[in-house]
């Protein structure tokens, strides 16, 4: 494998968020409920890891963000996708999609 374990994590966690944000704006609380739920309960993501990915994505020009009220009416930091991260989530969508049926077809019996 070409990266190394961090690597994958990081990048697939970048993609998983991208692909949340692709529906709209959403502040962090949400984007954590969303991955869960869509995931049937098996992907759970922590304040340790997804801060400082959304910190380090919108450096990067992938997201932008803005000061807005959450559904319970708390300020709340609301993060959108930008063109950026719309075309490098195509690009990672396309690489897991290769890595993942690549990891399948190795998995089965030969």
């Amino acid at each position: 494998m070409k990266t190394e374990r961090g690597d994958l994590l990081r990048g697939t966690l970048e993609m998983l968020i991208l692909r949340c944000l692709e529906d709209g704006p959403r502040h962090g609380y949400s984007i954590t409920e969303h991955l869960q739920r869509v995931s049937d309960e098996v992907l759970t993501v922590d304040e340790g890891s997804l801060y400082p990915a959304l910190y380090r994505m919108q450096r990067r020009g992938l997201l932008t963000s803005k000061w807005g009220r959450s559904e319970n009416n708390r300020k709340a930091r609301f993060y959108s996708l930008t063109r950026k991260g719309k075309k490098h989530l195509d690009r990672a969508a396309a690489s897991w999609d290769r890595f993942s049926n690549a990891v399948s077809k190795a998995m089965k019996p030969t």
